[in-house]
């Protein structure tokens, strides 16, 4: 049966690609913004379901896998920003401290069941930044659709100083456990 990947994420798409999976791209539009008190983990896993119930609508026979990233720090979550400056700020925000990169996904089977939900927390520390290297690295526009501001994939792997977790999933969607869902519901050959 095909799989479809809910999501307009080019990050995600390539990931999906690493594990050799057939998929077709779907993206769900769905209001990302959370709700009052919501937690990364509510969040993430709310997004992630809304996206995949979308897709499932639309593709009755298909698999449906959905995923959201958010970066999360002191309890408040950051999402893409709107504009260099928000940029900026979340960079200053994020510098020379731990954060957590929340990532939740669902993989629903065709006819829309859910068949897996999960949610991969990575904690990442970045490195002390000065004013003139978050001004330098926004004006790259590499951070403006990226949730907290950064790509660890990208240049913005030069702002991390560790990760401790899973590092697809500070990219936006968590290898080891999507490839586990997969093979587990046949979608992959072990």
């Amino acid at each position: 049966m095909p799989l479809v990947l809910a999501s307009a994420s080019p990050r995600r798409r390539e990931l999906l690609g690493w594990l050799g999976v057939p998929f077709v791209v779907d993206a769900a539009d769905v209001d990302e913004r959370p709700q009052t008190s919501e937690s990364a983990e509510e969040l993430v896993r709310r997004l992630a379901s809304a996206k995949a119930s979308a897709g499932a609508a639309r593709h009755r026979a298909a698999w449906v896998l959905a995923a959201d990233t958010v970066v999360e720090i002191d309890g408040d979550i950051l999402g893409k920003p709107v504009d260099r400056a928000d940029a900026a700020a979340m960079l200053a925000r994020l510098a020379g401290r731990v954060h957590r990169v929340v990532t939740g996904f669902v993989l629903a089977a065709p006819g829309g069941a859910l068949r897996a939900a999960e949610r991969v927390v990575s904690r990442v520390q970045f490195r002390p930044l000065t004013a003139a290297a978050i001004a330098a690295y926004v004006e790259t526009d590499e951070p403006l659709d990226k949730a907290g501001a950064y790509a660890a994939q990208g240049r913005g792997s030069a702002l991390i100083a560790r990760i401790d977790g899973s590092f697809s999933n500070v990219i936006g969607l968590p290898l080891l456990e999507v490839e586990r869902a997969l093979t587990e519901v046949g979608l992959l050959v072990p």
